[in-house]
């Protein structure tokens, strides 16, 4: 099952990357506060990406929603990273964008999938 979804585990663990780079990077930013709210969300966002991306390795059943909320975050994130100008953040909005939309189309076609094995 999880090479059915090898793009979207691929943008979950690039994204994680990109989130831990990013919240390491805001702490070196000159005005640390003003950038709590990016790292606080890196930081979830590198955690529910990893989770997403081990769900789907393995086939868990579980997987799409994870996937969802995955997207849900991913988010957030990119949209708060797409608030600051540093590089590391815009970076991060893109990879967090990217995962976002491989994530909502991984929970699309599990849900079809799962309803399809349920009809039959």
């Amino acid at each position: 099952m999880h090479q059915q979804y090898q793009s979207c585990v691929d943008a979950c663990n690039q994204c994680a990357d990109a989130c831990n780079h990013c919240a390491t990077a805001c702490l070196q930013e000159p005005d640390v506060k003003m950038m709590g709210r990016c790292i606080a969300l890196d930081i979830d966002c590198a955690g529910i990406c990893r989770l997403a991306a081990a769900y789907m390795a393995s086939g868990s059943e579980n997987a799409q929603s994870i996937c969802g909320l995955c997207a849900e975050v991913c988010e957030m994130c990119g949209q708060e990273c797409a608030k600051h100008q540093p590089d590391h953040c815009k970076q991060c909005a893109d990879a967090c964008r990217r995962c976002a939309d491989e994530c909502r189309r991984m929970a699309q076609k599990a849900g079809a999938t799962r309803t399809s094995r349920v009809a039959a």
